[in-house]
């Protein structure tokens, strides 16, 4: 029996946790203790920090593991490039993962390849005189952990007033003694999932999102096909490649946020692993294939076959409180429906939730299909209505 260690036990770990038991695989599961439902269903459990490279190496060796893994989080992610690199596991390499987990880097290297994105700048948080340095971008500006996941230590800031109290935030979610302050692109927000493979990309959805507004955009939903102009469609599959290239991303998923503006595609991240809020689920659906499953066999080093079996428009959506609190009470009034493709609930009632502001404050999704888009997300905003969960 293979076998498989995922780092993560949170929800987006969850469906890669279920499907690598389906698959037959052992499944070993590390993450720092926890509320986490990943934990019930793994065949070992570890709790330990997932960015503690010496201590996952040494359950990876333990362990004699096959692959390794995770989803929906960059928290791992160069962890996993410094355990494929030590063990010579298929996967993506310490460098890339580094890349790939400090947006500075990330800047960097776009920069130097050609890859069009925001004009930036590094600030080192013991610089004094730091606002000098941002005389010459132009307002708004994003101030940005380079290392955060999940839309943590992201701010837009519209004058200099507001500069030490989003410099004070953003060191607040980091673990940097430095951070990056770049351009706003005032545009349409989408993105991209795609997959590399022996150096190959293997395939590049595009879709659309769903973005909460509050103090940065927040996506908090996804749908597919997403219209975009055939010319527009090129360039924006153009920028992704270049950026992997940029990166040196391999044998690894890929999650990639865009702006739109004046019809040129601006690559704002790439992460070396499948996107959250039901990305990796939109692939399933939109392809016609076990998204979970492709990911899996890689990570195991087996050939895997990426050619579409459909083209199935669907459509999620984040379910989330309006305030901090507990839920008295949730229910799901949906009749059977194959196009309702998932109704799910992340906590029971009697659980504490938290205001939504950024994605891990999430309580659940409802994802949908249909003959075509408008009628996945019509059937989407149906089934919102039907759900129903009180927090006090």
């Amino acid at each position: 029996m293979k076998k498989i260690l995922i780092l993560g036990a949170g929800i987006y770990q969850v469906p890669l946790i279920k499907t690598a038991k389906r698959m037959g695989l052992y499944t070993i599961v590390a993450s720092i203790p926890g509320n986490y439902p990943g934990f019930d269903l793994a065949d070992k459990v570890y709790y330990e920090n997932t960015t503690d490279y010496g201590k996952i190496l040494s359950i990876a060796r333990r362990e004699n593991i096959d692959g390794i893994i995770t989803t929906g989080t960059d928290v791992a992610v160069i962890t996993i490039g410094r355990v494929c690199d030590a063990l010579g596991l298929t996967g993506l390499g310490f460098k890339s993962a580094e890349i790939a987990t400090d947006k500075l880097l990330m800047k960097s290297c776009y920069e130097k390849y050609g890859v069009r994105t925001a004009r930036f700048r590094k600030i080192s948080f013991d610089d004094d005189r730091y606002t000098e340095q941002l005389k010459d971008l132009e307002f708004p500006v994003m101030f940005k952990s380079v290392d955060s996941s999940g839309s943590r230590g992201i701010i837009k800031v519209e004058s200099p007033d507001a500069f030490d109290d989003a410099r004070n935030e953003v060191l607040e979610n980091t673990r940097s003694n430095y951070f990056i302050v770049e351009e706003f692109i005032d545009g349409e927000e989408f993105g991209a999932q795609a997959f590399v493979k022996d150096n190959e990309v293997t395939f590049i959805l595009p879709h659309g999102d769903y973005v909460f507004k509050g103090d940065t955009g927040v996506p908090i939903g996804h749908f597919a096909p997403y219209g975009l102009d055939p010319e527009i469609l090129e360039d924006s599959k153009q920028q992704l490649r270049l950026a992997i290239k940029a990166m040196g991303l391999n044998n690894c998923a890929i999650n990639a946020d865009f702006i739109l503006k004046d019809g040129k595609t601006y690559v704002l991240e790439v992460g070396g692993r499948s996107g959250a809020t039901c990305l990796a689920e939109l692939v399933s659906i939109y392809y016609g294939y076990d998204y979970y499953e492709k990911i899996l066999l890689t990570a195991l080093g087996e050939e895997v076959d990426f050619t579409a079996n459909a083209a199935v428009p669907n459509a999620s959506m984040l379910l989330m409180a309006d305030r901090d609190g507990v839920i008295r009470s949730q229910s799901n009034n949906n009749p059977d429906d194959p196009d309702i493709v998932d109704v799910q609930f992340d906590y029971k009632p009697g659980d504490k939730v938290h205001k939504f502001k950024v994605g891990p404050h999430r309580i659940g999704h409802v994802i949908t299909k249909g003959q075509t888009l408008d009628a996945a997300v019509d059937k989407l905003q149906d089934a919102l209505k039907q759900i129903e969960i009180c927090v006090e």
